[in-house]
């Protein structure tokens, strides 16, 4: 990593242990959190890291962006700091200039579709887009008879289905009936919308992969400092195994995820290499979620399931996370048709390219 990533990376860091510290944000039930984390996220240009600064952002790499989110993840970080770097990315790739206050991105699903009409109003139906409500502006990549654009839209004209996710974060339906966009842009060739759910994909494989290494620290803490039957229950084989396995899984999707996002990071074109990178680690680091945080849950017993403790800031997320931009079971179904198309004697240079 160069010296400007870890500047980079250490500037979230610091914003992050001032104003998002878990136990903090989870005694906060009203949510004062939320204005002074987005405030100095927002004054070190870490929302819009992807956009050039010709484009209103901070022209930061996309490495120096996946290690924000990277820490926004070890933070659990329940602001849409990701939906927002997505979203400026998107609007850069057609120079669309970026406003300032949060955003997200439609489609966040593989599934859903937006058209670009005839005369130059926006249709469709998108589910599950993380922050619709608290956006101010959503990114949208439409479908004409010309082919892909992307616009910038005014959230205030949509309509917007509040829903929750898993962690009670907004997950919402976003509907476009004939929205007039404030500014669009055909896309650049070869770009479509897979590689949009794979950049998005990589981003939520990142956080997880942030949200494990949180739970297991937490986890061993925990067992380092609970008691039973007269000694800490680190000492007991069982509880050594399952931190064992938490670790394990933890330095898996970590692995995936890093691997993915240096892939993208010094790829020319979201070719098959990247795909099958950033696919795999949207499906590992899924597959850690499940089962590292149904460990960390162990280790804790009871006292992890209350709400009063902060372990459930990080495996809910972990879990909400799934979903978000192509399931892994969608991944796994995309990733066989991919190995299916190029034939069995090219899997392994497919695999060893990397």
């Amino acid at each position: 990593m160069a010296e400007s990533d870890n500047i980079v990376a250490e500037t979230a860091e610091k914003i992050f242990a001032d104003l998002a510290d878990a136990q903090t944000i989870n005694s906060d039930k009203k949510g004062n959190w939320k204005a002074p984390l987005w405030k100095a996220l927002s004054e070190a240009g870490l929302p819009l890291s992807w956009v050039p600064e010709a484009c209103g952002g901070s022209g930061a790499s996309l490495a120096e962006g996946f290690s924000v989110l990277s820490g926004a993840g070890r933070f659990a970080v329940a602001v849409p700091l990701a939906e927002t770097m997505l979203a400026g990315w998107l609007l850069a790739l057609a120079k669309i200039g970026c406003p300032e206050g949060p955003m997200t991105v439609v489609p966040a699903s593989p599934k859903d579709r937006i058209t670009l009409n005839t005369d130059g109003t926006l249709s469709g139906r998108a589910r599950d887009v993380p922050f619709a409500k608290e956006a101010r502006h959503i990114a949208v990549l439409a479908h004409g008879s010309s082919g892909l654009s992307i616009a910038l839209v005014d959230a205030a004209g949509c309509r917007i289905e509040a829903g929750l996710n898993l962690a009670s974060d907004p997950s919402d339906t976003v509907m476009l009936n004939n929205i007039q966009p404030v500014a669009i842009a055909p896309v650049p060739k070869p770009f479509n919308q897979t590689q949009l759910m794979l950049m998005g994909g990589v981003a939520r494989s990142l956080q997880i992969a942030g949200s494990l290494e949180s739970m297991l620290e937490v986890s061993v803490r925990y067992s380092n400092e609970r008691v039973a039957f007269e000694k800490k229950i680190s000492k007991f084989q069982a509880v050594q195994h399952n931190l064992a396995r938490l670790a394990g899984e933890s330095a898996a999707a970590l692995a995936a995820a890093t691997s993915a996002a240096d892939a993208i990071a010094n790829c020319k074109t979201f070719d098959d290499e990247v795909f099958l990178e950033a696919a795999s680690a949207k499906i590992r680091c899924s597959e850690a979620a499940e089962k590292g945080s149904a460990i960390a849950h162990q280790v804790h017993g009871a006292i992890g399931f209350t709400i009063e403790h902060i372990l459930h800031r990080y495996t809910l997320r972990a879990l909400a996370w799934r979903d978000d931009f192509g399931s892994e079971s969608y991944w796994a179904v995309e990733l066989g048709k991919l190995v299916a198309a190029r034939g069995a004697d090219e899997l392994w240079p497919l695999v060893a390219s990397r």
